[in-house]
């Protein structure tokens, strides 16, 4: 059952950036080639970065609609929930589908940044970063710090930037992290080098988890341009990034030069979390001595102690969720993107809890995450 006094806190939800987030925010001369909402003649709203296309509201801000009228044509601000956009707003949807706290994705500049990574001016990629982050800081959470749960991006193609803006948000409050779940699919070193050993220490230290939406590290199949089928393909196969990632970081180096990192795997389902922890001990057991793996701790300890799977409506992972560690799991709304279940989301949830003792649904709709963001329940 869904404990009726339990304040669901949701960590994969999306805020659709307000026209003005960076115009008001950037230095003077990056106002020109900054992101900017370009209306068209059709009606729609697209943003502009560096002169160019940079993005369409498309899926991502579709809740309360029917799916039969979602798709990938471009919307307008007005063809849209005004909470995608405005907090004041997002806190009433919120108290329509019966979340009380929540921690928003980027949408504008990708999920983890990887929309600023491939700018043409970098020093003007790390101003838009500063100034997404502040205003999630300082206008977004700042208005109900209660409801919302800071998550930054950072410039992760510039480690000295990055370990910098970990230490500026981390002063201003931030509580998370978001970062590509496999960096090597952008190009950049795996979770085995050492290049990201400044980044992770500066978030472990700092108590800052890392936030890895599927996704942020690159598709795990060809655009839909591309594809021989259709996109539906490719949105079911998403969690195979959450997958990956889970590999790669048990079998890295990561969690034992970084006993205090944790990480979420964001949007990435729980349900195959049972067969893939028993797959990767199996692997290591019989591989791990002609690998460089660390060859004293089982990959599921680790994950124990690490990892946190997060989850829409996973039927198959809250059956098995003791193979899984129940205290290794959150709850997640994705507002307003397509999985959203609004204003449905806390019925939902009720059906999906309905066999599971309310302590066991306390930790994975609100006290784990609370314990993982330090995001302690107010009184108020």
């Amino acid at each position: 059952m869904l404990p009726p006094d339990a304040q669901i806190v949701s960590v994969d939800d999306h805020v659709i950036e307000h026209p003005n987030v960076w115009t008001d925010r950037l230095p003077k001369k990056y106002q020109e080639a900054g992101p900017r909402i370009e209306h068209r003649p059709d009606g729609s709203d697209v943003w502009i970065y560096e002169g160019e296309l940079a993005g369409t509201l498309a899926l991502n801000a579709v809740a309360g609609k029917d799916p039969k009228d979602f798709g990938l044509d471009p919307r307008s601000f007005d063809d849209m929930l005004p909470g995608c956009h405005d907090i004041h707003d997002r806190i009433r949807d919120m108290d329509l589908e019966g979340v009380w706290a929540q921690m928003c994705f980027p949408n504008m500049g990708g999920f983890a940044g990887s929309g600023f990574a491939g700018s043409k001016d970098v020093d003007l990629a790390a101003a838009c970063v500063r100034a997404y982050n502040d205003f999630i800081l300082d206008e977004w959470c700042a208005a109900y710090p209660e409801r919302q749960i800071p998550l930054v991006m950072v410039p992760y193609w510039n480690v000295e930037q990055t370990v910098a803006e970990i230490e500026r948000t981390a002063a201003k409050g931030a509580k998370s992290v978001t970062f590509p779940e496999l960096p090597d699919r952008r190009d950049l070193p795996s979770w085995h080098s050492d290049h990201w050993d400044p980044v992770l220490a500066a978030a472990a230290a700092h108590d800052l988890p890392l936030s890895l939406h599927f996704g942020s590290g690159g598709n795990p199949q060809a655009s839909p341009e591309a594809m021989t089928t259709n996109f539906t393909v490719a949105i079911s196969l998403f969690g195979l990034n959450s997958m990956s990632a889970t590999a790669e970081l048990l079998l890295s180096p990561v969690f034992h030069k970084h006993p205090n990192l944790k990480v979420a795997l964001s949007e990435g389902g729980i349900g195959w979390m049972p067969y893939m922890l028993e797959r990767i001990d199996t692997v290591w057991e019989r591989h791990r001595w002609y690998n460089e793996v660390n060859r004293d701790v089982r990959p599921s300890e680790l994950f124990k102690d690490h990892v946190y799977g997060c989850f829409i409506s996973d039927r198959a992972g809250v059956f098995t969720r003791h193979l899984i560690g129940v205290e290794n799991i959150m709850f997640e709304s994705d507002y307003p993107h397509s999985d959203s279940n609004w204003p449905q989301t806390r019925k939902l949830l009720e059906n999906v809890m309905l066999d599971v003792p309310d302590d066991e649904v306390r930790l994975m709709v609100e006290l784990n995450a609370r314990r993982l963001y330090n995001f302690p329940r107010s009184d108020a």
